[in-house]
């Protein structure tokens, strides 16, 4: 019977039969593609698959170019170690935007048979939407660009940024994106921010004027310290602390007679700016070490009370009251001073 069938399918009169029954499975498939495939027109909007699908198409077209030129850019520039890296990351994060600018345009325009009057009306809608409560992404997309063109942040940097409550954030910067910064702390914790945060907001860039960070270290000591030997102790307590450059040398600085306490800085230089919380916990360890040695005092804030025939006496002007509120100007009573 198989042989029989074989035989009839390769005769002439088999062929045809064959033929004609693929072509008309080819004419329904394509009845049946040009059925789903009926434009949908909305306004002045025209859908239908066969444009979405080269929307698609040229948006894909667009990533693969970005994506290429990126890699040429990459491999011509490393070539060339004058250019900052900065400059590099800028030219690369400008040439993406531009070419996916261009391919969103001629996707739309295909998919959607859009007009340059139709994407100025599409544009107006999301400027009305940004007024309306996308103003805060409006604003770091607008602060990603300062950050791109005025780099006061660059790749690589170790910058400080105050966040609310005076809380700090602190850490290297990865990458800078159209809307968000991405700052990995010494605790390898990813920090994501918003770009408006570091334009708008107090920002210490420890790298920006050079590799090199100058560090204080505030301390205070006893009225009745020898400055000189406070000196050379906080100078000696900088030697051999690991991160911390001998050139520039470490200095000491008498800033003034506090209220309870002659305050002193100790100022070093180095050249590993994100280690100056470890530098900084280094140096105070040694500081109270050798002052144990030598026998200077840290002294405690003090407070002093006075308190006249049992009532606590509180000066405020001219005159003094008791607890009870009466004046006691011209009282002559015992005296105790309680510290």
């Amino acid at each position: 019977m198989m042989s029989g069938m074989f035989e009839n399918w390769q005769s002439p009169k088999g062929a045809l039969l064959w033929q004609g029954d693929s072509q008309n499975v080819l004419e329904r498939i394509w009845h049946y593609i040009k059925l789903v495939n009926q434009p949908l027109t909305i306004g002045n909007i025209t859908i239908s698959i066969t444009s979405l699908a080269i929307g698609v198409a040229i948006f894909l077209l667009a990533l693969l170019i970005s994506r290429t030129l990126q890699s040429v850019l990459q491999r011509r520039m490393q070539k060339r170690g004058y250019i900052d890296p900065g400059i590099q990351y800028t030219i690369f994060r400008l040439a993406h935007y531009l070419i996916i600018s261009v391919g969103v345009l001629f996707a739309l325009k295909s998919a959607f048979g859009l007009d340059l009057t139709s994407l100025a009306v599409l544009f107006t809608a999301l400027s009305v939407g940004i007024g309306f409560g996308l103003q805060f992404i409006a604003g770091d997309l607008a602060s990603g660009f300062i950050l791109l063109f005025e780099r006061p942040v660059r790749i690589g940097d170790f910058i400080t940024v105050a966040g609310p409550d005076s809380k700090l954030t602190e850490g290297r910067v990865q990458s800078i994106n159209l809307r968000t910064t991405v700052v990995v702390t010494n605790d390898h914790i990813t920090a994501i921010l918003p770009n408006s945060k570091l334009v708008n907001q107090e920002l210490i860039n420890w790298s920006y004027g050079g590799s090199r960070s100058r560090i204080s270290v505030p301390i205070g000591v006893s009225y009745d310290s020898d400055v000189e030997m406070v000196t050379e102790t906080l100078l000696h307590a900088a030697d051999g602390i690991k991160h911390v450059l001998p050139d520039p040398k470490p200095g000491v600085q008498f800033l003034g007679f506090g209220e309870s306490s002659l305050d002193f800085r100790l100022l070093v230089w180095t050249d590993r700016p994100r280690r100056h919380p470890q530098i900084k916990s280094d140096i105070n360890y040694r500081i109270a070490r050798l002052f144990r040695e030598k026998r200077i005092e840290i002294p405690y804030p003090q407070r002093e009370l006075r308190v006249r025939g049992g009532a606590l006496q509180i000066e405020s002007g001219p005159e003094s009251f008791d607890d009870e509120g009466e004046a006691t100007e011209g009282r002559r009573e015992p005296e105790h001073s309680v510290r």
